[in-house]
């Protein structure tokens, strides 16, 4: 990679960081993007409502192959003040590297267009990539482009700066947000058996969740996590009359997320049945399994290998979803992984910042793919 062109998206990357912004509301950093490339490239811009992407013609009868990156950030505080391109968001901040995402795919966009290449080449920057609704704005448009392969890499912590980890299969775990709201009726704390309330029948679905989840039953990975628990409210006097309890249900393979869910609902309302409560239920953050299509992966590995960077082959899927796995559906390609350091600060934390080391890394795994 070119040298300035480094030096200009590790600029970026921080620019990015100092002005993150939440799933949806990604005003300036998709106008500070598109300004990025029309400054520096003669690319075509495309944009949506709130995504855009870049175009590289060869020529139209030439293979076509994207590439995309996420661009939101995460409502974290921001836990690295001393950064001279610190958040300057209060509770907002990238940690989880989309700042890093997007600048590669910026600088894959610089060294395209000096270049040149044989083939058609999009630059796919994507929104909301946390909560899921991204991708799904996405994929319609995408399908209509003839897009013969699409890729994206992320970075990952616990593994070799510089390291390239693939799966054949599903790559990241499908999940859905589950909320089970139960509604009784109140009563005085006196006097709890006139009342309906929701805390036993809540305390019940619970502890079958173990039981509903065992492994046993699935042929891949399933996992239910409780996220919170919320029963009436701190009035001494009352019975509590309405509570809703909130779950991460996650697994391998889409069908036995389905089944696990109708297995939860079920006892939900059993539950809800036999105290006399209603029961309504309501989902979000809807993911798909992330599925890399096989020929795509090898394509992956290839490209390490030609670049001298150290293939790990992940055993089994990872548990966090992704929304591009939405797009895997419309379109055959793959997702990656490069490694941060085998004790780099993990997603998600006060101390994580996307090392601008593996920038480089980005930009020529796309390059090689490109080739």
């Amino acid at each position: 990679m070119k040298q300035e062109n480094l030096q200009a998206i590790i600029q970026l990357r921080h620019e990015l960081h100092a002005h993150p912004e939440l799933s949806t509301q990604e005003i300036w950093t998709k106008q500070h993007l598109i300004d990025f490339l029309k400054a520096r490239t003669k690319l075509e811009i495309v944009e949506q409502e709130r995504w855009f992407y870049a175009v590289y013609r060869c020529r139209q009868e030439a293979k076509t192959i994207a590439f995309r990156a996420d661009f939101d950030a995460l409502p974290i505080e921001e836990g690295l003040p001393e950064l001279p391109y610190a958040s300057q968001c209060a509770g907002v901040s990238h940690k989880c590297g989309h700042d890093g995402h997007a600048a590669a795919l910026a600088g894959l966009a610089l060294e395209i267009d000096q270049d040149g290449c044989d083939k058609n080449v999009i630059f796919l920057f994507q929104h909301a990539e946390e909560t899921g609704e991204g991708a799904v704005e996405c994929v319609n448009t995408l399908a209509k482009l003839g897009i013969n392969e699409i890729y994206a890499f992320h970075n990952i912590s616990g593994f070799p700066q510089h390291s390239v980890v693939i799966r054949s299969g599903t790559m990241q775990c499908a999940s859905v947000g589950l909320t089970i709201e139960m509604v009784g009726s109140p009563t005085h704390a006196s006097t709890p058996e006139l009342g309906r309330n929701p805390a036993n029948a809540i305390a019940q679905l619970a502890c079958v969740l173990p039981e509903l989840s065992d492994p046993a039953h699935y042929t891949g990975l399933v996992l239910c996590t409780i996220i919170q628990i919320d029963v009436g409210q701190k009035a001494f006097g009352m019975s509590a009359s309405r509570g809703e309890i909130s779950i991460t249900v996650r697994a391998e393979h889409e069908d036995e997320l389905d089944e696990l869910l109708s297995k939860i609902e079920a006892v939900a309302r059993e539950k809800s049945q036999i105290d006399g409560l209603t029961c309504k239920i309501s989902y979000a953050d809807r993911f798909p399994e992330t599925c890399n299509n096989a020929h795509c992966a090898d394509r992956v590995r290839a490209a390490a290998r030609t670049l001298g960077l150290p293939v790990t082959e992940m055993e089994k899927p990872m548990r966090g979803s992704e929304d591009f796995g939405h797009i895997l559906k419309a379109i055959p390609g793959a997702a990656f992984q490069i490694g941060n350091g085998e004790n780099y600060a993990g997603l998600h934390s006060y101390e994580y910042d996307f090392p601008d080391e593996i920038l480089e890394n980005a930009v020529e795994m796309y390059y090689m793919l490109v080739r």
